[in-house]
C-alpha cells in the first residue's frame, strides 16, 4: 500500500517519508495540492493514506480534503494534515472538512509514526 506525501517542502517530505517507510508503506511525493489531486486520480486503489499540508502553492491541503470528501472515487481514504497551523479554529476547519488526524509541525518521528498507525 502507498501512502501519498504532499508537503511543498521537500525536507519535510523525505522526513515523513522516512517514517512511513518504517511502517512497511510505499511514499508518492507531491508537492503541492494539485499533484496530490493528480496522484489519487492514478492511483487511488492502491493509497492508503493521505498526507497534506495546509499551506501549499497552486492547491492547498484543505482544499485537497474537501475535493477528495466530494468524490466518491476518494471520501474513504483516510487524511492527516500536517501543518503550522496550529490555531483551535483553524484545526476545527480541518476536522469539519473531514480529516482523520491532524499534528502540527514540528513534531518527532515518533509522534508521526503514531498517528499514521492510529489514523489507518
Amino acid at each position: 500500500m502507498k501512502i501519498i506525501v504532499a508537503d511543498d517542502s521537500a525536507v519535510i517530505r523525505k522526513i515523513i517519508e522516512k517514517s512511513v517507510e518504517s511502517l512497511g508503506y510505499e511514499t508518492l511525493h507531491a508537492g503541492n495540492g494539485q499533484m496530490a489531486l493528480e496522484l489519487l486520480e492514478k492511483s487511488a486503489e492502491e493509497v492508503a493514506l493521505v498526507i497534506l499540508d495546509w499551506n501549499m502553492p497552486v492547491v492547498n491541503g484543505l482544499e485537497v480534503l474537501k475535493s477528495m470528501r466530494e468524490d466518491s472515487r476518494f471520501g474513504n481514504i483516510p487524511v492527516l494534515m500536517v501543518s503550522t497551523e496550529s490555531e483551535e479554529a483553524k484545526i476545527g476547519q480541518v476536522s469539519e472538512a473531514g480529516a482523520n488526524g491532524y499534528l502540527s509541525k514540528p513534531f518527532k518521528a515518533e509522534e508521526l509514526s503514531a498517528v499514521i498507525q492510529k489514523t489507518i
